[in-house]
């Protein structure tokens, strides 16, 4: 019993000593931060709403992360801003049916975005060419085919906040 006791605490301790994390706990956030304001994203791009779609689904993935309190314009003190544009965005068309119609497109977002410290100012993470992809179908209906783009927007926009924030909370 004493020797199955003495493998397992040596076993755990190992493990322990290892450096493994589970996915999501590791951070480079300096403990000070609490409250990051989240400024909206600058639009440089031609198609309309991007950086409204992309600024609300990084919102939506901070408050569901709960790692700070989020603050949106000047509602107060932050210790810490998040700030960008988008730079690119693109929709190409990558397969086409049997009559020469496109039926899924490929959606590139590139993202300009800084997370900084607002005391002492020092920033903890940016990325000048954050780029995310994603695909989405058209399907074909009786009166031929509609435009999903927006709705595919805000679903590849969940996705890259999602990724984004995991990026910006582990540092990567």
């Amino acid at each position: 019993m004493r020797a199955r006791l003495a493998i397992l605490l040596l076993t755990a301790g190992l493990f322990a000593g290892c450096g493994y994390r589970l996915v999501g706990t590791a951070s480079n956030i300096p403990e000070g931060i609490r409250v990051v304001r989240l400024d909206p994203l600058e639009n440089r791009t031609s198609r309309v709403q991007v950086e409204q779609i992309l600024t609300r689904a990084l919102a939506d993935e901070l408050v569901a992360r709960r790692r700070f309190e989020i603050l949106t314009g000047d509602e107060g003190a932050a210790d810490a801003v998040i700030a960008g544009g988008v730079s690119a965005f693109n929709v190409r068309p990558v397969t086409y049916d049997n009559q020469g119609r496109a039926t899924e497109y490929e959606i590139l977002i590139t993202v300009q975005v800084a997370f900084r410290q607002l005391s002492p100012e020092v920033v903890i993470w940016e990325n000048d060419r954050y780029q995310f992809r994603d695909s989405y179908r058209l399907e074909a209906s009786e009166l031929g085919y509609f435009d999903r783009e927006t709705p595919a927007i805000e679903a590849t926009a969940r996705k890259f906040a999602e990724t984004m924030v995991t990026d910006l909370l582990e540092g990567f």
